[in-house]
């Protein structure tokens, strides 16, 4: 936050204007200017100054003002306690950081020091978009990460810069780390989907890496001791309380600042309080499939393009009954492997499930029992926990001790299964049954509301419990003596927060204990419009009996509870390893659900160049279409008789075909294929063989980005580069298209060009559709072209879309049907197809490519155009012109009509 929005400081011996409360939050405040200040009042938080004006706005609630400092008004708003949460959401999605500060002290103990001490307060958390843990603050179904990125300065102009990444789920206690260079940067941070991301100072301000870096929500510069490369590997050793870092694995330099930042930030938001981390866990380079932001985007993994789930490929695939294995399939989805071995792992672990369907159904039942134990064991290790999260321990346990059960009768497991089965049974028997015997049936959402303990638990808790209950069952009997002895049957002892224990008449009762001989032993307390409150020195000598012994009982229970949470602690690891094997059993009998549910095979994973699709179709169309979808083949395998050998490129398929046909769908599916293959799911398609994709690129469809000064045409070119620059033999490439954005011969020149490029540098398998039927001679002069298009039927003078792809290329783009589809104006329909006769007419007299015919580019179309047509009026025009309409019967205009129609015939032939 900058100076414009920290509270005026007051000035050099002016304290005395200041009011001790304001001088307390003025000095918390300075200690944090970049935040919010949630300053704890009572049942409030409440803001003031600039902090108070923004938090009005961004939340829609009442600005108003207590006080004055320096002569002005104190800005004031505030938000209660017990819905704080659902305010600190709604801050946090705009971006801001706040800071809640509570009172570390009973007020009772200030008055203790004076009229005017002030109650201690210090700030307990930092509330960022990437430390959150609270369930109401986060998506149960998406990680929360928090990813740190350090970099290495390059000793000279020649020496290639390294980036580290480290990045935290807070909430779960998921730690990973890898190192990429420049050019995959910024995939790999489209692809952990960071909700935070913290820099160093000096690299939040390089100019190479700030336009990156701000394209992206929540970054937050930090100062450089925090990426102290120097004491990295001593800051990540006294968090996991270890010798040496070494037992992570072989962490470079850089990793190990990025780590160690990450885990800095977390105690300095956290206050000193560590969160369940699981040790960092190195990702190697080249592990998952590398997918850009544009093509994530264009592909809609996780979500649309308007920002919604629903729609999405992450949606359509979803059968996880947890939490926990939702987080998982968006984890594979997101990175899908490269591995063939790892793969076929994962296909083994599906195939399980689907062979064997009353297994299948018997584990999801027992899954759906099963609380999140990942993150109700983060909120009890860092005090925000409740007696639920105990009791969504009890349960988690209790379903995997129970599935380990199950699974440990089942022979011959895949080892994935196996590994997720021995992690079921590692958590502590002995702590399942404590919890089991401790908590209650009905659990308060707070601890401090007490009755979450189990009568019979604890000997003390229930003597103490009685003396509280036994003292309730007093007071009953001293309202029915009282009532007795004063006459009064409607006389009730009642009780509330601010005047304790009381006697409540009527006010026309009201009187008679008022005077002698009852006011002796009745002592006025409060009058109401109908009601009169008294006390006695009896009531109140209970009352401090009762309230005495209610403080015990809750105090008992609290003790019990910070137990429960130190063994829960001490067994986080196992716990851990437990949600763990829940998540991977929840994704496994899931993707076999979908499987059986929609009719998918097992692909077969190689290392091969191999791309075959037999009868493959679109995973979220086909789901959103009452129709069956029709299925397609596609085959991008090095041809065999292309001479390149086992080594070979593969093939690239020149797309052509209406609008409305289905390309982008046809394109779109194949590339979702793969990702479902490599991610370990069955695929929808009849047979689908995959050698292993490094990279997928996808370029499909348009949008412009003018925050960044770019036109459509100027991001479609920026995508085209990037695959370009970047795709290799291994690589799987989507083009929708490409030259379209721009002037015909332009365009045609860009598209030309970069299949000729994609076909010589990047000898990549590749799907390129597009609406440049000039493109399709291509095919002739390059072995690994090949032209398909989409087939389509007139009827009746309308166009009728088959979806179905078919080898050949089309002969027109039926674009004025399509826009008769569209609901275009009768008019300007007919008179787009006059405008195209006549176009067409002058482009069989003026050839569209005059002019480039000694360009060696243009050399094959100008090869593949047919022979020009004298500049005489065809027979066609010619009996057109001699006809006189008005002059003609019905009859003669129809033989005229069939006369025509012939003559056309026979030119054609």
């Amino acid at each position: 936050m900058d100076a414009q929005h920290r509270p005026p400081q007051p000035p050099a011996g002016e304290n005395a204007r200041v009011t001790p409360m304001m001088e307390q939050f003025i000095e918390i405040k300075a200690a944090n200017p970049d935040c919010l200040l949630f300053y704890r009042m009572g049942d409030f938080y409440e803001l003031f100054f600039e902090d108070a004006e923004i938090a009005s706005r961004a939340l829609g609630i009442v600005l108003t003002k207590r006080g004055k400092h320096l002569g002005n008004d104190i800005p004031m708003c505030g938000v209660p306690v017990e819905r704080s949460d659902e305010y600190l959401h709604r801050l946090i999605a705009l971006g801001h950081r706040v800071a809640v500060c509570e009172q570390l002290e009973d007020p009772a103990e200030a008055k203790k020091r004076g009229g005017k001490s002030v109650v201690q307060r210090g700030v307990v958390r930092l509330v960022t978009p990437g430390t959150l843990t609270e369930d109401t603050l986060l998506d149960a179904k998406r990680n929360n990460y928090l990813l740190a990125l350090a970099s290495t300065r390059p000793s000279s102009d020649t020496e290639y810069r390294r980036f580290a990444l480290a990045w935290i789920d807070i909430s779960t206690g998921e730690f990973r780390v890898t190192e990429c260079d420049n050019g995959s940067l910024s995939a790999e941070i489209a692809r952990i989907d960071p909700g935070e991301i913290v820099v160093s100072d000096a690299l939040y301000s390089d100019e190479d890496i700030s336009p990156l870096l701000r394209q992206f929500e929540h970054v937050m510069p930090l100062t450089r001791d925090v990426f102290d490369g120097a004491t990295a590997e001593r800051r990540l050793s006294d968090y996991f309380s270890v010798a040496t870092t070494e037992s992570f694995g072989s962490l470079s330099r850089v990793e190990l600042t990025a780590a160690a930042a990450c885990v800095t930030y977390v105690e300095r938001t956290q206050f000193g309080k560590r969160p369940p981390l699981s040790p960092p866990l190195r990702e190697s380079a080249g592990a998952s499939l590398a997918i850009d932001a544009a093509t994530r985007a264009n592909l809609e993994l996780l979500r649309t393009l308007s920002g919604e789930r629903r729609g999405s490929l992450f949606s359509a695939i979803d059968r996880t009954v947890t939490s926990a294995g939702s987080r998982l399939l968006a984890q594979h989805l997101a990175a899908p492997l490269t591995d063939p071995d790892a793969i076929s792992h994962r296909l083994d672990a599906v195939e399980f499930f689907t062979s064997d369907p009353p297994i299948r159904s018997d584990i999801r039942d027992q899954l759906k029992a099963a609380p999140d134990l990942a993150r109700a064991l983060t909120r009890l290790v860092v005090g925000r926990g409740g007696p639920r999260d105990l009791a969504a321990i009890r349960d988690g346990l209790a379903a995997s001790d129970a599935l380990g059960s199950r699974l440990s009768k089942m022979p011959d497991m895949p080892a994935d299964l196996a590994r997720a089965a021995n992690g079921l049974r590692q958590p502590s028997q002995s702590l399942l049954h404590d919890l089991s015997a401790a908590l209650a049936d009905e659990l308060p959402a707070f601890k401090r509301d007490g009755g979450f303990i189990r009568s019979g638990y604890d000997t003390a808790l229930d003597e103490t419990r009685a003396l509280r209950d036994q003292s309730r069952k007093v007071i009953a009997e001293l309202q029915a003596r009282y009532a007795d002895e004063t006459g009064l049957k409607a006389l009730k002892i009642k009780h509330n927060n601010v005047l304790g224990y009381f006697v409540e008449v009527t006010a026309q009762h009201g009187e008679k204990l008022m005077a002698p001989p009852l006011n002796a032993r009745f002592i006025h307390r409060q009058t109401l419009a109908g009601q009169v409150r008294f006390t006695t020195t009896e009531l109140g000598e209970l009352e401090a009996k009762i309230v005495s012994a209610a403080d015990r009982v809750l105090g008992l229970e609290l003790e019990i509870f910070e137990r429960l949470t130190r063994d829960i602690t001490s067994d986080g690891d196992n716990i851990k390893a437990a949600a763990e094997a829940l998540a991977t059993l929840d994704i496994a009998s899931g993707l076999a659900t979908l499987a059986v549910e929609r009719d998918y095979t097992r692909p077969h994973i190689d290392r091969s160049l191999v791309f075959t699709i037999d009868g493959g179709r679109h995973p979220v169309v086909e789901q959103s279409i009452s129709e069956p979808f029709i299925a397609n083949d596609c085959d991008l395998s090095p041809p065999p008789h292309a001479g390149d050998g086992a080594t070979g490129a593969g093939r690239i398929w020149l797309l052509t075909g209406p609008n409305m046909a289905g390309k982008s769908t046809f394109l779109r599916q194949n590339a979702l294929i793969a990702i479902l293959a490599q991610m370990g799911s069955f695929v929808p398609a009849r047979q689908a063989r995959i050698g292993v994709i490094d990279r997928l690129f996808s370029r499909v469809g348009a949008a412009d980005d003018l925050a960044r000064g770019r036109s459509t045409f100027m991001v479609e070119m920026v995508e085209t580069a990037a695959i370009l620059n970047q795709a290799s033999e291994r690589s799987l490439v989507i083009l929708d298209e490409i030259g379209r954005g721009t002037a015909t011969f332009d365009g045609l020149s860009i598209a030309w060009a970069s299949v000729e490029h994609l076909h010589e540098v990047n000898r990549c398998r590749s799907l390129f559709a597009t609406h440049f039927h000039e493109l399709t001679a291509l095919a002739a002069k390059m072995p690994r072209i090949h032209n398909a298009t989409m087939r389509v039927k007139e009827w009746q003078g309308d166009v009728v879309f088959l979806h179905e792809v078919m080898a050949g290329a089309a002969d027109r783009s039926y674009g004025i049907q399509v826009a008769k589809l569209a609901g275009l104006p009768a008019s300007v329909i007919e008179r787009a197809k006059v405008v195209l006769a006549e176009l067409e007419a002058d482009d069989r007299g003026k050839p569209a490519l005059r002019g480039f015919e000694d360009l060696p580019l243009f050399q094959a179309v100008k090869q593949a155009q047919p022979p020009a047509q004298d500049d005489a009026p065809s027979a066609v025009i010619a009996a057109l012109n001699a006809l006189h309409p008005d002059e003609m019967s019905p009859r003669q205009a129809m033989d005229a009509l069939y006369a025509l129609k012939q003559t056309l015939a026979d030119k054609t032939k």
